[in-house]
């Protein structure tokens, strides 16, 4: 198992901010520049699922495990023999609004979906959680 972590603290956004952003998965494509599309139907809850095209990359199935509103989100991507799981976590503290983002991949295949996709995306959060309170901010 591989797991990555990032962590944020601000005062620009709430956390109510920052799920209204995530929550409408057909507009991610407005703030997150490494994607062409991300398409749900239905609500943004456990269970469902929505497809994510990266920039330069084949569609994924990218299903909802895990949905605390205005809290917490756990996704999964499934790969051949591997799985990336995507955590995402809104925490109030006397600092402001810590965000975390965790990219986890298990599965015999893993270090290749680690090198093909994984690390890219760790390399990127710091930049994309920036983009990402500076888009919730304007909600």
């Amino acid at each position: 198992m591989w797991k990555k972590s990032h962590s944020i603290v601000t005062k620009e956004v709430t956390k109510e901010q920052m799920w209204k952003l995530f929550a409408d998965v057909n507009n991610w494509h407005i703030w997150d520049n490494g994607i062409e599309f991300a398409k749900m139907e239905g609500k943004f809850e456990k269970g469902n699922h929505f497809i994510l095209r990266p920039k330069g990359g084949p569609s994924v199935k990218v299903k909802l495990l895990e949905t605390t509103e205005n809290k917490h989100f756990l996704d999964v991507t499934h790969f051949p023999l591997a799985k990336m799981f995507d955590d995402h976590l809104f925490e109030e503290t006397a600092d402001g609004l810590r965000i975390t983002n965790t990219i986890t991949v298990k599965g015999f295949l893993g270090f290749l979906w680690i090198k093909i996709v994984a690390q890219k995306i760790v390399d990127g959060l710091p930049n994309d959680m920036q983009d990402q309170i500076k888009a919730a901010s304007k909600l």
